[in-house]
């Protein structure tokens, strides 16, 4: 920020105080989703791809709609439906079924590192759709995570395949995941982020209906700790990091955001060596290290006057772009 800097630039700097709670948020939603993978690897003998996608989501409904007590509403407009409609059916339908379903093929570090092909995406998409600028430390910083995430790939074996179909499932969940964070950052301009996240989050239960009679029957067969397990899912990954995921994707760009989960690879294979004990293999463990590398200089962003002033068509920038 230059001294010639106008008094309104200024005034756009965000204070300490958020930006913490902008971390905060980050934290909460890397770790939720990546304990997700191995929870969803550890129900799955019990659950199909589908009924696990209900159960999850009826359970994240009901918590969200609890965290929607006394919040306020604001009644969506023409464009927003489409936007909350592509949102819902995508990221938390369609996502997690496709989800559920590599994971019967794939492992949970191997599902998530190659899921972790959507903050690529994110950026591109936040770049030019949203015009939210592609930066020389965010082409840099993405370019070094996609390097780790094939490190780790290879680390973990993930040419032996089978058949093929876990992967084709989770390149369809990271095209989904991609097409739901570009459509919720536009909503939030207008929609609060517990409400946006809610309405989410039911449209993909409604969505999965159609899964009612197999839940059904393999919540009568599971044992308790695979329910429980159903019950976290929606709790912790979808209510409550879905919420701070918002509340984050409210305060900062899509594609600096969609980059931070390159984090979660790493830890799902330390969380999968503890639940499992599965032993990583060391390029496995240089890989996500360079992951994290990658997300450290994808964020090197130092506020420029041209950083500061809004882009011709975009999005609103930091705390201004969502109040609830």
């Amino acid at each position: 920020m230059t001294a010639s800097a106008p008094p309104t630039l200024l005034a756009r700097e965000p204070a300490a105080g958020p930006d913490l709670r902008v971390l905060a948020a980050i934290v909460v939603t890397v770790l939720a989703w990546a304990s997700a993978f191995v929870v969803i690897r550890g129900v799955m003998p019990y659950f199909s791809g589908g009924g696990l996608a209900l159960g999850r989501l009826l359970v994240g409904t009901v918590g969200l709609a609890l965290l929607m007590i006394g919040r306020r509403w604001v009644l969506p407009r023409g464009r927003d439906w489409a936007l909350i409609a592509v949102y819902g059916l995508g990221w938390f339908g369609v996502y997690n079924v496709a989800l559920n379903i590599s994971e019967t093929t794939l492992d949970a570090g191997t599902t998530s590192m190659l899921v972790n092909i959507a903050p690529i995406l994110i950026a591109l998409g936040g770049g030019i759709i949203l015009r939210e600028g592609v930066t020389r430390w965010l082409v840099i910083g993405a370019g070094l995570a996609f390097f780790g995430v094939v490190l780790i790939a290879l680390g973990t074996g993930v040419g032996g395949f089978g058949d093929g179909s876990g992967v084709w499932w989770v390149l369809l969940a990271a095209a989904v995941y991609t097409a739901g964070v570009l459509c919720q950052k536009p909503a939030l301009r207008r929609i609060p982020a517990s409400q946006l996240t809610f309405m989410g989050c039911a449209i993909g239960a409604l969505a999965c209906l159609p899964f009612t009679p197999a839940l059904l029957g393999e919540l009568a067969d599971a044992p308790t700790g695979a329910i429980l397990g159903v019950v976290y899912l929606g709790l912790v990954p979808t209510a409550i990091a879905f919420s701070t995921w918002a509340y984050a994707l409210g305060r900062m760009p899509a594609s600096r955001l969609g980059v931070t989960t390159y984090a979660v690879p790493p830890l799902v294979v330390v969380m999968g060596l503890v639940a499992f004990g599965e032993v990583p293999a060391p390029l496995a463990i240089v890989g996500g290290i360079v992951c994290l590398a990658g997300v450290a200089v994808s964020r090197r962003m130092p506020r420029t006057r041209a950083d500061a002033m809004p882009r011709p068509g975009g999005v609103r920038s930091g705390s201004d772009s969502l109040a609830e």
